[in-house]
């Protein structure tokens, strides 16, 4: 039987009050508020529909052609599991297009912008290292739904986390240029790392719930994972940095703006249009 959720806290009531505002969020059960369940499919959705979004920056611009067409895969997958994860919190087309910069709560990697070809797979394997073992975590969720949609996605995230090592290992053990930028993409990535693994107390309650792994629990893992394929690639772990936090509060860079001015651009200019 899955535990109870726990009551909810001021700061998801006033996440619930926000998108209210924005026509995006619809009480489920009577309840005006975001439970620990919907909190936390908010902030993964975040997560896959920036990446997504900026993977499908570079249709059309990669460096080869089958490139192109992995990274629009792997866009599509992307902004497939945040259709998802929004449609549980709200209108996931309004959640999409229709909120402000600082109610996203997607973390600040994802909203990186691409850089050159090396940068975007040093971001990607980052993330979707960590997304793939949250995933496998979520596969025990307490919560039917989470279950469900990690048994899928982590089939999903598998790929995109074998892409970026093998690319990370071409471009490493490639070239003297190749290996520069490939080792400069993963230095711009390195100080965004510590955020995924930061318990807040948005991820507390759904852990608390039984609905949601720890990742703290993980990250020795995670980094042996990511030591592994460096290794491979014949290249050295960033030094640690400074830690960059506040996606989760909506403490974003200027990034997310710029991306989000594309992103939402026709929906906010013609509102009752239809395809």
């Amino acid at each position: 039987m899955a535990p109870s959720l726990p009551p909810i806290r001021p700061e998801d009531e006033a996440a619930a009050a926000r998108l209210r505002s924005h026509g995006a969020f619809a009480p489920r059960g009577g309840d005006p508020q975001l439970s620990a369940k919907q909190a936390l499919c908010l902030r993964l959705g975040d997560d896959a529909l920036i990446l997504g979004q900026r993977l499908g920056e570079w249709c059309g611009h990669g460096p080869a052609l089958e490139v192109d067409i992995s990274l629009a895969n792997l866009a599509l997958d992307l902004v497939g599991q945040a259709t998802l994860l929004l449609s549980e919190v709200g209108d996931g087309d309004r959640l999409a297009f229709h909120r402000d910069v600082l109610d996203f709560e997607n973390c600040l990697l994802v909203e990186q912008p691409n850089g050159d070809f090396a940068q975007t797979i040093a971001r990607h394997l980052l993330y979707s290292t960590w997304q793939k073992m949250f995933l496998q975590g979520l596969t025990r969720s307490g919560d039917q739904f989470l279950r469900e949609f990690a048994a899928k996605a982590v089939k999903e995230i598998a790929y995109h986390r074998d892409l970026a090592s093998d690319w990370t290992i071409r471009l490493g053990d490639g070239t003297e240029g190749s290996a520069r930028r490939m080792a400069e993409g993963l230095d711009w990535c390195w100080r965004f790392v510590p955020e995924l693994f930061e318990v807040d107390a948005t991820l507390k309650a759904a852990i608390d719930a039984g609905i949601a792994p720890d990742p703290s629990e993980f990250e020795d893992e995670y980094r042996s994972a990511i030591a592994a394929v460096l290794a491979e690639a014949q290249l050295a772990v960033p030094a640690d940095q400074r830690p960059i936090l506040g996606g989760r509060r909506g403490h974003h860079s200027e990034h997310l703006g710029h991306l989000l001015a594309v992103m939402q651009f026709l929906p906010r200019t013609y509102p009752d249009a239809v395809w």
